[in-house]
């Protein structure tokens, strides 16, 4: 294994490394649903909570294959994260990094308007906007990467011009295209079940794991 990958496990899942400045970040995130739900229950329109849960959910599910990568190959995932965190949740995962997610959603949701109809530069606002907020994602990473925080391990998964495209792609746009196809659906039925796949998948392939490695990733 590399050695940023034996950073990574290192400490995994241990709550001894637990810090005090995830209580308030729980805070926060605790508050924002809260007012999300609050104002959903009042305009019958959940599409800000769901969207929010369902860039979380994909994000599990991209941790989760990411995991097996690093448990198939005994070498790397495609990304570890051996840094200093209050909590390292997967190689790839920690708790800062996934309180992100649960509000990016909402953030990407609150940036759209209320007409349906909306262009920038010519293409529909929900792209225009998943198109931007994928590409400063990606940005950022790189930064991450940068100060080694994030490692890349394999050559098709780095700062090249065809590996941003990749991290572009599978590390972030299809996040927001999957919040798209959630908040287009017309019944809430319907956007709570296509939820509840996201969310299946993932917790489904970690129950796999944990019978078949111990869930060592």
């Amino acid at each position: 294994m590399t050695i940023a990958t034996e950073q990574a496990l290192s400490g995994l899942r241990d709550l001894s490394m637990i810090k005090w400045y995830v209580i308030p970040l729980l805070a926060i995130v605790c508050y924002i649903y809260a007012r999300e739900i609050k104002e959903a229950r009042q305009r019958t329109n959940w599409d800000a909570v769901l969207a929010g849960l369902t860039i979380f959910g994909v994000d599990f599910f991209n941790e989760t294959w990411n995991g097996w990568v690093m448990y198939l190959t005994q070498r790397s995932a495609f990304w570890t994260t051996p840094g200093d965190t209050a909590l390292r949740t997967m190689v790839g995962w920690n708790i800062e990094i996934m309180f992100m997610f649960l509000i990016l959603g909402i953030i990407y949701y609150h940036t759209l308007s209320e007409s349906k109809n909306e262009k920038i530069l010519g293409l529909p606002e929900k792209w225009f906007w998943a198109i931007g907020y994928s590409a400063f994602c990606v940005f950022v990473e790189c930064l991450l990467n940068i100060g080694g925080q994030l490692v890349w391990e394999y050559p098709f998964w780095n700062l090249s011009f065809k590996g941003i495209w990749l991290i572009f792609l599978i590390g972030y746009f299809h996040f927001f295209c999957f919040a798209i196809l959630v908040i287009s659906l017309k019944s809430l039925k319907s956007k709570i079940i296509t939820v509840g796949i996201i969310y299946t998948v993932p917790v489904l392939m970690n129950i796999l794991a944990l019978g078949l490695w111990g869930w060592r990733y």
